[in-house]
């Protein structure tokens, strides 16, 4: 993660040290929140910063500055990005503190090259061909709720699920669960834990892709139309320096919510969400997360999920 110029007048005191609220939503955004949040740490109020604004020939509206820090509009003419600059001077804040919360998504290729449609699609087949899984597990999920936790080293530590799936077939007894760990990580030592109302049966890897495919097994045949309830996680922590996490849909509906939590000694600078139509095609749907529980944890919800691709990657300094 990364991450002063005085205004024009006489004999300013140094500005205060940033408090530590204000340093983190200054470095993870989103604009509108960070700039709500330097106005109120210096106390100026609008018409104040507008002629602070026009003594340098930057002629900006306070409509204009309440819908910037609303977040209901953003700058992006030439002008309205000269402004922010000078934002930056009259709130006494780093050089691009501002600027480059403006800055749209990096359109780079996955942070994880390796994960290729082709291998990991190989690698899932041969997995579930040697746990005798059909095409059709018989189940579609109703909700889902995800919280992954990112450790101190950035690493993917664990992921939590709580599920709630519907048989559409009758004696469905078993759901496969998926793990996808990041570059480096080794497959054979992450642990699959069942928490609630299922059981651990047969663990499968990859250790070229690191895939892990686990076998929970429920206590009792579903008919079809029943619901079944059941908890379970991966431990992992192998991997490198984790960069984002998503979840591909083989099938619309039903809920999705994904909580990512961040160890307080290792934060990202920026977090975003974004869906995919599929594993090869351009992200859409990017928004800015804003943290929530002390700067520590983002979340998304999906009421209605599509096929395809949905995640959240984050920036480190």
């Amino acid at each position: 993660m990364r991450w002063t110029q005085d205004l024009p007048e006489a004999r300013r005191t140094p500005p205060e040290p940033m408090g530590e609220e204000l340093d983190q939503v200054l470095r993870v955004g989103p604009f509108h929140l960070a700039l709500r949040a330097a106005l109120s740490s210096r106390g100026l109020p609008l018409q104040r910063v507008q002629h602070h604004l026009a003594n340098r020939g930057i002629k900006v509206g306070v409509t204009s500055l309440c819908y910037w820090q609303q977040g209901a509009r953003r700058p992006q003419r030439a002008e309205s990005l000269k402004a922010v600059r000078a934002l930056e001077e009259i709130l006494e804040l780093p050089p691009e503190t501002l600027l480059r919360l403006l800055k749209p998504p990096d359109p780079r290729p996955p942070a994880r090259p390796y994960r290729s449609l082709v291998s990991v699609a190989d690698a899932l087949h041969e997995l579930l061909k040697a746990l005798e899984a059909p095409v059709d597990g018989g189940l579609h999920t109703v909700g889902h709720h995800e919280r992954v936790s990112i450790g101190a080293r950035r690493e993917l530590r664990v992921r939590d699920s709580q599920q709630v799936v519907r048989a559409h077939r009758e004696g469905v007894d078993r759901y496969l669960a998926i793990h996808h760990g990041d570059p480096g990580c080794d497959p054979a030592r992450v642990a699959v834990r069942a928490d609630e109302n299922c059981r651990a049966g047969r663990v499968r890897h990859h250790h070229r892709t690191g895939v892990v495919v686990a076998e929970l097994l429920f206590d009792t045949r579903l008919r079809t139309g029943d619901t079944h309830f059941f908890r379970y996680r991966f431990e992992d922590g192998t991997g490198g320096p984790s960069t984002e996490y998503l979840r591909g849909f083989n099938y619309a509906g039903g809920q999705y919510v994904l909580q990512i939590g961040f160890d307080e000694r290792a934060l990202p600078m920026r977090c975003r969400r974004f869906a995919q139509a599929s594993s090869g095609a351009a992200r859409t749907e990017v928004f800015d997360l804003t943290p929530s529980g002390r700067h520590r944890t983002v979340h998304l919800v999906e009421t209605g999920v599509r096929r395809g691709i949905l995640g959240i990657d984050w920036d480190w300094g």
